[in-house]
C-alpha cells in the first residue's frame, strides 16, 4: 500500500512540475495575439512566483488543519482550474488573474508532498520524487509546441495539458481514503506542529538552511534565465545553438537526482550533499577558466550536475535537523526562500549585468555558491555540535 501511495504521490508531482514551464514555451503566440510588449511575461511571472512563496509560508497551518491526503486534492484542482482559465483568457488581465490560483496551488503541494516523503520515505524516494517534477517541465513544451504548430494555438495546448491536471484531479479526490490506510495514519500528522514564521526567525539554524536553499534556488534560476544568454554573448555561440545547449543544463540536473536516489543505497544525505558541492566548485571553477565553448557547456552540465542533489537530500534532512514535529513548518520556509530567490535573482543578475557585462556570469555563480556553501557549513557544523551535546 505504502508503494503505491508513493507512485501516486509521483505522479502528482508531475502534475506540479507541468505548468512550470508552460508559460515561456506560449509566450511568443500569447503576447502577439494579446498585443502586449514581450516584456509582460515578467509580470505573470512575478504573480505565480509571489503566489507560490505566500501559500508556501501559510502551507504549515493549512496542512495542520486539512491534512496532506486534501491539501493534495484541493490543490490539484485549483491548478486544473488556473490552466483551464488560461485556456479560455481572452486578454492579458485575465492571465493575471487565473495566474493567482496557479501560484498559490503549487506552494502548498510542493511543501506538503516534500515533507511527506521526507518523513516516511528514504533519501532515494526524496530524489526520484524531484526526478518526476522534471517529467512534468519536459512533457509541457513538448505538448505546447504541437499546438503552437497547429495555427499558433496555444489555447489548445493549455486545454490539453488542463486535460492531464484534471485527470490527476480526479485521481486525487478518488485516492483519499488512501492516505489512512498506508502506514502513515492520520495521527501521526497530528504530531506535527504549527511553527509561527517569527520564532523561526529567531532560531540561527533555521535562517542558514533557509539560506541554502536561496542558494539552491539562485543557482538554478541564474542559469536557467541567463545561462543562454552567456553562451550567446561571451561565449561567442549563434542564440539559436545557445538555447540548445542550455538543455544540458536541464538534463545535469535531471542526472543528478537519478544519480543520488542510486547513490543513498550507500551514502548518507551530508555525503551526497557534500559531493554535491564539490562538484559544484569544479563546474564553476571550469566555468572561470573556460577557453572554448564545450568547456562553457559542460561547465553548465557540471552546475546542474552538482546542484540537482542539493534541493531533495537537503529537504530529507529537514526533519533530522529540526525534528518531526516542526519539520512542516521548516520546509515551508525553506521553499518559500527557494521560491523567493528563483524570483529575485534573476533579476538581480540583469542589473549587475547591465552594467557589468554577461562576463560577470561565472564570477555571479562563484559567489552564490560561496554563500551556499558556507551556510551548509555552518548547519553541517551546528548539527555535529548538537550531537555532541546530547
Amino acid at each position: 500500500m505504502a508503494t503505491l501511495l508513493l507512485l501516486l504521490i509521483y505522479l502528482f508531482y508531475i502534475g506540479l512540475g507541468i505548468p512550470d514551464s508552460l508559460l515561456g514555451a506560449a509566450w511568443p503566440a500569447i503576447y502577439e495575439q494579446f498585443h502586449v510588449p514581450l516584456s509582460y511575461a515578467s509580470v505573470l511571472s512575478v504573480i505565480i512566483s509571489s503566489g507560490t512563496v505566500v501559500s508556501s509560508l501559510f502551507s504549515a497551518r493549512l496542512i495542520a488543519w486539512l491534512g496532506t491526503a486534501k491539501i493534495t486534492a484541493l490543490s490539484t484542482v485549483l491548478t486544473a482550474g488556473a490552466l483551464l482559465g488560461f485556456s479560455c483568457s481572452q486578454n492579458f488581465l485575465w492571465l493575471c488573474l487565473f495566474a493567482v490560483p496557479l501560484g498559490i496551488g503549487a506552494g502548498s503541494v510542493d511543501t506538503a508532498l516534500n515533507n511527506y516523503v521526507a518523513l516516511h520515505y528514504n533519501s532515494m524516494q526524496m530524489n526520484f520524487l524531484h526526478c518526476f517534477y522534471g517529467i512534468g517541465v519536459t512533457a509541457s513544451p513538448f505538448l505546447m509546441s504541437m499546438a503552437l504548430a497547429d495555427n499558433m494555438d496555444w489555447q489548445c495546448g493549455y486545454r490539453t495539458v488542463f486535460s492531464i491536471q484534471l485527470f490527476l484531479a480526479v485521481l486525487a479526490v478518488l485516492t483519499l481514503p488512501l492516505w489512512k490506510t498506508g502506514k502513515t495514519a492520520r495521527h501521526e500528522e497530528e504530531l506535527l506542529c504549527v511553527v509561527p514564521i517569527t520564532q523561526m526567525l529567531r532560531r540561527k539554524k533555521a535562517l542558514a538552511s533557509c539560506a541554502v536553499f536561496g542558494g539552491i534556488g539562485a543557482l538554478e534560476s541564474t542559469c536557467l534565465i541567463w545561462g543562454s544568454t552567456y553562451l550567446a554573448g561571451p561565449v561567442q555561440l549563434s542564440p539559436d545553438l545557445a538555447a540548445a545547449l542550455i538543455s544540458f543544463y536541464f538534463v545535469g540536473i535531471t542526472l543528478g537526482r537519478f544519480a543520488s536516489g542510486l547513490f543513498t543505497l550507500k551514502c548518507s544525505d551530508w555525503q551526497i550533499i557534500s559531493g554535491g558541492l564539490l562538484l559544484l566548485s569544479f563546474a564553476v571553477l571550469l566555468l572561470l577558466v573556460q577557453s572554448t565553448p564545450a568547456m562553457a557547456v559542460a561547465a553548465l552540465f557540471l552546475v546542474g550536475l552538482g546542484n540537482g542533489p542539493m534541493l531533495p537530500n537537503m529537504t530529507h534532512l529537514t526533519p533530522i535537523l529540526f525534528g518531526v514535529r516542526c519539520s512542516q513548518s521548516l520546509i515551508g520556509m525553506e521553499m518559500a526562500c527557494y521560491y523567493l530567490s528563483i524570483l529575485v535573482t534573476p533579476v538581480v543578475f540583469g542589473m549587475v549585468a547591465e552594467r557589468a557585462g554577461a562576463a560577470i556570469f561565472p564570477l555571479f555563480l562563484l559567489a552564490t555558491f560561496l554563500v551556499m556553501a558556507g551556510f551548509t557549513a555552518i548547519l553541517k557544523l551546528g548539527e555535529a555540535k548538537s550531537r555532541a551535546d546530547r
